[in-house]
């Protein structure tokens, strides 16, 4: 399903045309993912592509997200990738409580492409080692962006902005429902 990311009331959007987003399950327990971002490349903070590696704190600068939660779950994942191909996967008991790393491995896929005036990522996880995610529970996710603009301004993107200040976190952000396969 494609939907359209909103930008947060309280930020400037910038040089940003418009960021669209795709999520699916492709099996059971894995999560494909596509993020566009459209608008003025060169006045966006866009890094370099790389080698896909882990790493922390990726939403201090341009990058896609998505948050998930097994329906009638407290426990939800964030997982975070940047346009140089770096990711992060991060598992909360309840809102924004218990943050540790979660269990799972580099993505199944993690692609950049270039367009002139655009940028995509295309992604797929698999969720599987996660305890608190069987191949049988509905999923409500959340999808967003946090794009860096070259004057050091930023601005907050998603399916729902529930609250005045931008909130990734906030249940009523998890606007998406993908159920169980088959």
């Amino acid at each position: 399903m494609s939907v359209r990311l909103e930008n947060h009331p309280d930020t400037e959007r910038g040089d940003i045309a418009s960021i669209e987003a795709q999520a699916e399950r492709a099996r059971e327990t894995v999560l494909t993912a596509q993020f566009t971002l459209r608008g003025a490349m060169d006045s966006l903070v866009i890094p370099a592509e790389a080698p896909p590696t882990r790493a922390d704190r990726l939403w201090e600068h341009t990058c896609f997200e998505a948050f998930i939660r097994p329906v009638g779950s407290t426990s939800y994942l964030e997982l975070n990738f940047a346009p140089s191909r770096a990711w992060a996967a991060y598992r909360f008991d309840d809102y924004r409580a218990g943050m540790r790393n979660a269990a799972l491995s580099a993505p199944l896929r993690l692609e950049r492409v270039d367009a002139p005036n655009a940028v995509k990522l295309e992604i797929a996880v698999d969720l599987a080692g996660e305890p608190n995610f069987p191949a049988h529970s509905d999923w409500r996710i959340g999808l967003s962006a946090v794009i860096e603009s070259a004057n050091a301004s930023k601005s907050y993107w998603a399916l729902a902005h529930p609250s005045e200040r931008p909130d990734f976190h906030h249940a009523d952000g998890f606007a998406l429902d993908l159920p169980a396969r088959g």
